[in-house]
């Protein structure tokens, strides 16, 4: 429901994702022949043994939680209304098409049926939602160009089709192209760093809210995802960092912003060197150093305005 009601609220899409998955939630990507224009429930084969765990509770994978009986299984269809560069009137002539002819068997009858622009047979591709077609996304997106010249009423006619050999993405390739294509991905950034922050010493989000060990210094990477400079916190910013594990509240006084301003503001991923405080169930950081490390096809959310011009 939060994903069908965007844009809205405090958190993004990929944010809302990230936090679903970690309590269960099975999240699958976007399929020209699945998909309808929202996000929806569907049918989905769940090991009823594969159990995740995050703070105190536990969950089947798909199939609820684990004090629950075994529930069907079940995942999240990403809808078409997350790819780049499909809007409603391109939804509407993919989903007429299925109606009226059944699911595409092909990248050459979804274009001659369909008649979409190159940018969204490229959204397609980039997101994987070609796949069901045998074919994958830089596949897909060599042919976008030779299939947007078909459509209803065309000869169908795509010279130039057939890419060359090309390799497959990487894992984090793959990440990067459902970020730009959707802005969602079932993968998190820090996934790929994470062995160079244990090496700094840095500890899981998760493992800090597991142990919360109150007046600790600690080291902790991420990203950002929200800053926020409330007009009655007299100076004070407020991050939320995010990792593959969980999301975190950072606090940053002042002062400690003035000396890290530049990477603080500027930078999505962040290394946070601060000490930890866990009061009424609640855990925080306070901030005393940050350094930045790069990350691409992800963007923080600022609230306050101008303050951070």
């Amino acid at each position: 429901g939060l994903l069908n009601a965007q844009p809205m609220g405090f958190y993004s899409p990929n944010s809302l994702v990230q936090d679903a998955r970690r309590y269960g939630v099975v999240v699958l990507g976007p399929d020209v022949n699945e998909s309808g224009y929202d996000c929806t429930v569907v049918p989905h084969p769940c090991d009823p043994d594969d159990i995740v765990t995050y703070g105190p509770g536990a969950w089947r994978r798909g199939r609820g939680p684990v004090e629950d009986p075994v529930r069907l299984g079940t995942a999240m269809r990403m809808g078409l209304r997350y790819v780049r560069e499909l809007g409603e009137a391109e939804i509407s002539r993919i989903e007429a098409a299925r109606l009226g002819g059944g699911s595409f068997v092909s990248v050459i009858d979804l274009a001659q049926r369909t008649g979409l622009p190159v940018e969204g047979l490229e959204g397609l591709a980039a997101s994987g939602a070609l796949e069901v077609l045998d074919v994958g996304r830089r596949e897909g997106l060599w042919a976008a160009g030779a299939l947007s010249g078909m459509g209803p009423g065309r000869l169908a006619i795509a010279a130039g089709i057939d890419p060359p050999a090309l390799p497959g993405m990487t894992e984090q390739e793959t990440l990067q192209a459902d970020l730009w294509s959707t802005g969602v991905s079932v993968r998190h950034p820090v996934e790929f760093v994470r062995e160079r922050l244990t090496e700094m010493g840095c500890r899981s989000i998760a493992d800090l809210l597991d142990d919360h060990p109150h007046g600790r210094k600690v080291l902790v990477g991420g990203v950002v995802t929200h800053r926020q400079r409330p007009m009655t916190a007299k100076g004070v910013i407020f991050l939320n960092l995010e990792d593959e594990t969980g999301l975190l509240n950072v606090i940053v006084l002042p002062g400690v912003w003035d000396a890290n301003r530049d990477v603080a503001r500027r930078s999505v991923g962040l290394v946070i060197e601060g000490v930890l405080e866990y009061r009424d169930g609640v855990t925080n950081l306070v901030a005393r150093r940050f350094s930045g490390w790069p990350v691409e096809g992800v963007k923080s959310r600022n609230w306050g305005g101008s303050a951070w011009r």
